[in-house]
C-alpha cells in the first residue's frame, strides 16, 4: 500500500479567499470537503468581508450533521492576526473585533472561538483544531513577539479545561478572593498581569486571583454551549459574590452577554474595545481604550471598599503614571520604558519572558 499523501495546508491573505475553502458560491468543489485541510489567515478587520460566506457554512454544518450518512469533513480553521491591538502602524481601519460577536451567534453545535495567551498556547490551540471535524474554529492571536506564559505541559492542560485559574500569577492562595482578574486574549493577558503586578506591590495582602480565558464558550452556561461550565463550576472559579474585573480583547458587551446568567454578573465589569482607535504606540491603544495596566489596577481599587482610604496614594501613583505616559507617547512617538521593558517577576526569581 503506497504512503499516504502528506495533506496540504491552504494559507491565503485575502479575505475573499475563503471562496476556495467554503464558499457555496464557487464552482469547484469545497476544499475542506474534499479530505483536506484549510488553514484561513487573515486581518482581524477584513474577516468581515466574508461574513455572510463563513455564516453560510457554519449554517450548512450544523444541517449537515442531521443527515446520519454524511461523514465528518475537515473543520473550517480561521485564524485571525493582525489584530486590532497590534495595528498602531495601520490605524483606525484596521481595528474592527467584530467577527467574534458574529461566530458567536451561530450554532453552539459547529462554532468555537479561541484566545490563546501566548505561543504555546496557540500551538496547543491549532493542534486540536486542525485534528477536529465539523466545526468553524475561529483562533486569535496577534503575530507580533509576545511573553511566554505557560510550558507547553501547562498550556495543554490550560487549553483543555478552556480557562483556569492562574496560581503562579495570583495571591489568593486557594482562599476566597478579595477580587477576581480575568482576562481573554494576547494583549489583556499582558495587561492583566501587569496590574497584579503592580496591586501586589501596592497591597501585599490583597488576596488576588488570576483567570484566563482561552475558549470563549466556556463562559457560557452548559445548556446553552457544550463546552459551557455549569454554574457551580463557574462559581468555583469566579466566585458568586466578589468584584470581577475583566480584560477583553473585543468589544465588552459581548462578555456581559454570555455570562449573564451567572450569580457573580452583578459583580462583573469588563474592559474591552470601545472603538477607540488611531495611528499610534501599543500601548497607547491600551490607554485609549482603558485596558491598561494602569486603569485595571484603578478598577480595583474602585471596586474594593476597604480599599477607600488605603488605595488614596496608588490611585494618585497611577494617575501620575497615566499622565507621564501621555506626555511620553506624544513627544517621543514611543512606550514609556517601563512599559516597553516590563517583565512578570516571580516570587522564587525565574522570570517569564518573550
Amino acid at each position: 500500500m503506497p504512503a499516504p499523501r502528506p495533506e496540504p495546508v491552504l494559507l491565503p491573505l485575502a479575505p475573499l479567499g475563503l471562496n476556495g475553502l467554503c464558499s457555496p458560491f464557487n464552482r469547484s468543489p469545497y476544499y475542506t470537503l474534499s479530505g483536506r485541510h484549510g488553514l484561513f489567515s487573515c486581518y482581524e478587520a477584513f474577516m468581515h468581508v466574508v461574513d455572510s460566506m463563513v455564516g453560510q457554512h457554519a449554517k450548512w454544518l450544523a444541517a449537515s450533521l442531521e443527515v446520519p450518512w454524511r461523514r465528518p469533513v475537515s473543520s473550517l480553521n480561521i485564524l485571525l492576526t493582525s489584530h486590532v491591538w497590534r495595528q498602531d502602524h495601520n490605524g483606525s481601519s484596521h481595528q474592527d473585533p467584530g467577527f467574534i460577536d458574529l461566530m458567536i451567534n451561530k450554532a453552539p453545535a459547529v462554532v468555537r472561538v479561541y484566545l490563546p495567551p501566548d505561543a504555546n498556547t496557540l500551538l496547543s490551540v491549532a493542534d486540536h483544531c486542525l485534528r477536529s471535524r465539523d466545526y468553524v474554529n475561529v483562533i486569535v492571536a496577534g503575530k507580533q513577539p509576545e511573553a511566554q506564559w505557560l510550558t507547553m505541559p501547562e498550556a495543554a492542560a490550560h487549553c483543555a479545561a478552556g480557562l483556569g485559574i492562574w496560581a503562579w500569577a495570583g495571591s489568593d492562595h486557594g482562599e476566597t478572593p478579595d477580587v477576581v482578574m480575568a482576562c481573554a486574549g494576547d494583549v489583556p493577558t499582558l495587561e492583566t498581569l501587569a496590574a497584579v503586578s503592580l496591586l501586589r506591590g501596592f497591597f501585599p495582602d490583597l488576596k488576588i486571583r488570576v483567570v484566563n480565558v482561552v475558549d470563549l464558550m466556556t463562559l457560557q452556561p452548559q445548556s446553552e454551549h457544550p463546552h459551557g461550565l455549569t454554574d457551580a463550576a463557574f462559581d468555583g472559579i469566579f466566585t458568586a459574590d466578589t468584584p470581577i474585573v475583566v480584560a477583553y480583547h473585543g468589544y465588552p458587551w459581548l462578555i456581559h452577554r454570555l455570562t449573564y446568567r451567572r450569580a457573580g454578573h452583578a459583580h462583573l465589569h469588563v474592559r474591552g474595545f470601545k472603538e477607540q482607535g488611531t495611528t499610534t504606540t501599543p500601548f497607547d491603544m491600551t490607554v485609549l481604550n482603558e485596558i491598561d495596566r494602569f486603569h485595571l489596577a484603578l478598577d480595583v481599587i474602585a471596586r474594593l471598599p476597604r480599599l477607600a482610604q488605603a488605595g488614596a496614594a496608588a490611585t494618585r501613583f497611577l494617575l501620575e503614571r497615566l499622565a507621564a505616559h501621555h506626555a511620553h507617547v506624544r513627544a517621543t512617538g514611543d512606550d514609556l520604558p517601563e512599559v516597553r521593558n516590563w517583565r512578570w517577576q516571580e516570587g522564587a526569581g525565574r522570570v517569564r519572558t518573550s
